[in-house]
């Protein structure tokens, strides 16, 4: 798929898992399509499958307060989920549903073009940067994979359960503004 209109319309109507039965709302993705910047977590909460908009409960509350430390606000950015339906009771998706939504995400990939992608947690570094990905020793290291830099950051969930990850994220945090300023020649 080509346009984006489109794919958020058949996204919307997804039907290719067993999530399809359970969710209030997709949650596609927000923010700006023509950044230099991706966010991917792993898939939406309880206020995301209300609202239809990822990363706006406690967690997404808190990732605009790390982001806004970088002078990042969502028109500068691009932020959506593996999986694009709530898994029950906020579990891990699982294998089948990440790949019945790889596709709608391949197609935000391939139409946004970001230079870098931050994975937020580590399913979505597992997923997307290594299948043996370990957030607790990996974390803020950037790999170049596919044309794109990516890195994986603490899921913010993660951080309001567990407040001594936050000086770690701070320095990934420094390190994401360092190499978007990098990839963008200091244009920002």
């Amino acid at each position: 798929m080509n346009d984006w209109e489109q794919l958020r319309k058949t996204c919307l109507h997804c039907e290719q898992c067993e999530l399809c039965k359970t969710r209030h709302n997709v949650v596609f993705g927000d923010g700006n399509p023509h950044t230099p910047i991706l966010l991917i977590g792993e898939g939406p909460g309880e206020q995301e499958d209300l609202t239809g908009v990822p990363f706006v409960g406690a967690a997404g509350q808190l990732l605009t307060q790390m982001l806004d430390i970088i002078d990042l606000d969502r028109s500068q950015y691009y932020i959506t989920n593996i999986v694009k339906c709530r898994p029950p009771r906020n579990r891990d998706p699982h294998p089948n549903e990440q790949a019945a939504c790889m596709g709608y995400l391949r197609s935000q990939v391939r139409m946004i073009r970001p230079k870098i992608i931050v994975c937020l947690g580590r399913i979505a570094a597992m997923k997307l940067i290594d299948p043996q990905y370990r957030i607790t020793r990996q974390h803020g290291q950037w790999v170049n994979k596919g044309g794109f830099w990516m890195t994986a950051i603490y899921h913010p969930s993660a951080l309001l359960r567990d407040v001594s990850k936050r000086p770690d994220t701070f320095d990934d945090l420094m390190s994401i503004r360092q190499k978007l300023d990098e990839v963008m020649g200091n244009q920002n």
